[in-house]
């Protein structure tokens, strides 16, 4: 059996261990304010490239005689393609 005055000692370490963690937890932590701008950077790096899209696709439609949208669905379809991609490198990082 190990000796009893041994126990203590590595509960001690331990819930200090932990206590330290929670701290340094507790100081890195992020505020509202912080966490409203990441989601806002995710939420333009999605959106952009698929206006984009839609804008320059509207655009070469109408260039284009009688009615088509080949063009605007098109580049939507990319924008939102790389939007999704951009934002996988985002979070990546």
């Amino acid at each position: 059996m190990g000796e009893p005055s041994d126990e203590p000692a590595k509960l001690r370490q331990s819930v200090q261990r932990q206590a330290e963690r929670i701290d340094k937890a507790e100081r890195e932590r992020r505020s509202l304010l912080a966490q409203t701008v990441y989601l806002g950077t995710l939420g333009l790096l999605l959106v952009l490239p698929a206006v984009g899209g839609a804008y320059l696709g509207r655009w070469l439609d109408g260039l284009s005689g009688g009615y088509a949208v080949r063009w605007t669905v098109s580049l939507i379809v990319l924008g939102i393609a790389l939007g999704a991609f951009n934002v996988y490198l985002f979070l990546r990082d």
